[in-house]
């Protein structure tokens, strides 16, 4: 814009904006101190890694557990979606695996398994 605030041919208005997130989406809560994980009670957690934007826990059953951002797959759901709860990965017991370690990159879950 010129000295007055007027635009000059070639100059855009920028406009802000915002849209809200899909009624679908999931809400990721930003934890900036320890919190209690939500897990059954029954379940004893061998192994816990963070990623930058996602959590995943082994069992001492052999279970995992992930949740978090899940936008590149990280999560082992089969999808992209993000959840603020902790999910079991069912593929890992449909396959009869068991989880014995996990370690989160940035976007990405490793797992140690054994048939």
């Amino acid at each position: 814009a010129g000295a007055e605030g007027r635009l000059f041919p070639g100059d855009v208005e920028l406009t802000p904006s915002w849209e809200p997130p899909p009624a679908d989406a999931a809400f990721i809560s930003i934890q900036a101190f320890p919190a209690l994980l939500d897990l059954p009670q029954d379940l004893e957690v061998s192994a816990v890694s963070c990623g930058s934007r996602h959590t995943a826990v082994v069992t001492r059953g052999g279970e995992l557990y992930t949740w978090g951002w899940g936008k590149y797959g990280q999560l082992g759901h089969g999808d992209s979606a993000s959840s603020d709860r902790p999910r079991r990965v069912e593929y890992l017991v449909a396959e009869g695996l068991r989880a014995e370690e996990v370690v989160c990159g940035p976007w990405t879950t490793y797992v140690c398994v054994l048939e």
